[in-house]
């Protein structure tokens, strides 16, 4: 009998990796299951029009700039089946399509692929998009010269791609502003009024723009000595809102580096220069920026607090005191702060488990061969007619026939007491030592940077490797002892512990050094670079098993040690 198709596919994204989520969150299958209702032929649970709304758009939430009810036509782009009704699988498949980061051209392409034939037709097209657009909305002709050149005229026309409608739909609110614009230009000399100008912007981004921004579009024509706006003031502004998240990484950095925490109009292009390969941001656009952003601060020169009434399109004015306003930011600060604290006690105890489980389970299966390799090491000072085993075959044999199976795993106690503790603080020091070498803003860290983190990881965790590796040697090693010495005993680890003392327990510190700082400094960017440049992890990208067992092999392999 053949695996089903669903468990060949979890089966090959635990093993090689997936570009997107596989898992639905306990939160996500929640709130479908509240959602849902039995459907009355099959019995299975499924959501219809109204119920996936009420998933995707709770009735307590405010919904300023988008009426809750249009978020209905995502329901037939999560209908995969084309049945009226979406399913468990039909859900997750939808969360995994809005985690991805063409989800917004994805979706719209899966919505006027009418037929689900991977290929728009230029008809589904014009029809779905005259049949979504607002009441009076601007007229928009299809005809034009621009559409000509992405779908062909009239005899001569063609399905879009995925690649081409994604680019198509790019391009179409820039084409729609023009056409706007054309149109409420009656005197054909360039200008049109700070009214007309308003209603081009909100019709085509208003879902985009802070409540700030709305409230003043008309303003706009104060940058300039006329008491109209130019097409030019129109692109400048299309291009502002466009790059916004540029623009706003843009402000934060120049910001971070005044003294005051504020910027004027000539440090942003500075910092813009710095930031982007070409000029991305003209003067206009730049006027434009500081023009609303500084409405309420005539200087010119602007901190965060004014940037963030343009930048963050949730920034709504609530008529609030500026102390009340101080007041409720230090809350949430405080809040974050405390959640961001809890949840990282939380991820370091869950990954200090998972190392200590991972380590001890692998310092177990591969103890007999590190015992052997001990034994032979032990020997080689001896003459060849006195050494005990001939090579590691041998000594594996003997140590089996002479004291047991169970003499395989001599000292495995220590070992496997030490694994937590020790992976601990190698991982945990490299995580630190990381973070405080790490660029914040880029996520980046110098190599040289990377090999002191591991190398002083390293160095850390002689701190418990030493003892152990002594009391696990003296277990290893006593075993044969045993057998060549008449009247000799098995002694404990504790035993060895109070015999050896604090001082005894350290001895060999200095070639442990020489030997796990060197390891470290190596196999931890090793690895590190392996994952991120051969195998492509990223924040979107999860790595399989394979792919994280062969990063590992390959790491340990070029940092070969001998204990």
């Amino acid at each position: 009998m053949s695996t089903p198709p669903t468990m060949k596919e979890a089966v090959k994204s635990s093993l090689l990796g997936s570009d997107e989520p596989v898992n639905l969150s306990a939160s996500y299958r929640a709130t479908f299951l509240s959602n849902a209702k039995k459907d009355e032929n099959t019995g299975e649970l499924v959501m219809g029009p109204e119920e996936f709304v009420d998933a995707i758009a709770p009735v307590n939430e405010d919904y300023t700039k988008i009426h809750r009810n249009q978020y209905g036509i995502l329901f037939r782009v999560a209908d995969r089946s084309g049945n009226g009704h979406i399913t468990l699988g039909d859900w997750a498949a939808f969360l995994n399509l809005l985690n991805k980061s063409d989800a917004e051209y994805e979706i719209a392409f899966r919505l006027f692929d009418v037929d689900r034939t991977g290929a728009v037709k230029y008809e589904d097209f014009r029809k779905l998009y005259e049949l979504n657009k607002g009441q009076g909305s601007i007229p928009f002709d299809w005809d034009c010269e621009w559409a000509k050149l992405y779908i062909g005229d009239k005899t001569k026309r063609h399905n879009l791609t995925y690649p081409e409608f994604s680019q198509m739909l790019r391009g179409l609110q820039g084409e729609r502003i023009r056409q706007a614009f054309q149109r409420f230009d009656k005197n054909k000399d360039g200008y049109i009024e700070p009214e007309q100008f308003a209603k081009i912007i909100i019709e085509t981004a208003k879902h985009k723009l802070s409540d700030h921004l709305l409230e003043n579009l008309s303003t706009l024509c104060n940058i300039s000595t006329s008491s109209k706006i130019s097409y030019a003031n129109v692109r400048a502004f299309q291009n502002m809102i466009k790059e916004m998240d540029l623009v706003e990484l843009i402000i934060r950095k120049a910001i971070s580096q005044s003294s005051d925490g504020k910027i004027t109009r000539n440090e942003f292009l500075n910092e813009a220069a710095k930031i982007t390969r070409f000029s991305l941001f003209t003067p206009m656009e730049a006027d434009i920026l500081f023009h609303f952003a500084g409405l309420n601060e005539p200087s010119g020169r602007l901190g965060l607090q004014d940037f963030a009434k343009v930048l963050d399109p949730q920034w709504v004015s609530r008529g609030v005191s500026e102390y009340s306003q101080r007041r409720a930011e230090a809350l949430q600060r405080g809040q974050s702060a405390s959640r961001s604290a809890l949840m990282q006690v939380a991820e370091s105890a869950y990954s200090f488990l998972l190392g200590s489980v991972a380590g001890a389970f692998g310092a177990f299966m591969v103890y007999p061969i590190d015992l052997v390799k001990t034994r032979m090491q032990n020997q080689r000072g001896a003459d060849p007619g006195q050494r005990l085993y001939k090579n590691s075959i041998d000594c594996f044999r003997k140590v089996v026939a002479n004291e047991g199976f169970r003499g395989l795993y001599s000292g495995v106690l220590p070992q496997l007491v030490g694994v937590a503790p020790e992976k601990a603080i190698k991982l945990t020091v490299n995580d630190i030592v990381r973070g405080v070498f790490t660029d914040k803003k880029s996520g980046h860290i110098e190599l040289p940077y990377e090999l002191l983190a591991g190398g002083t990881a390293g160095a850390c965790q002689v701190v418990f490797t030493n003892p152990l590796e002594i009391v696990k040697i003296r277990l290893q090693v006593q075993g044969e002892m045993v057998k060549a010495t008449e009247g000799a005993q098995k002694r404990s680890a504790m035993w060895i512990v109070k015999n050896l003392g604090l001082k005894g327990l350290y001895k060999g510190a200095s070639a442990c050094l020489l030997r796990d700082v060197p390891f470290s400094a190596i196999y931890f960017p090793t690895y590190s670079h392996l994952k991120k440049d051969l195998f492509g992890e990223s924040p979107n990208k999860k790595l399989g098993i394979v792919q994280l067992l062969t990063a590992g092999a390959i790491a340990d392999t070029s940092t070969s040690r001998s204990a």
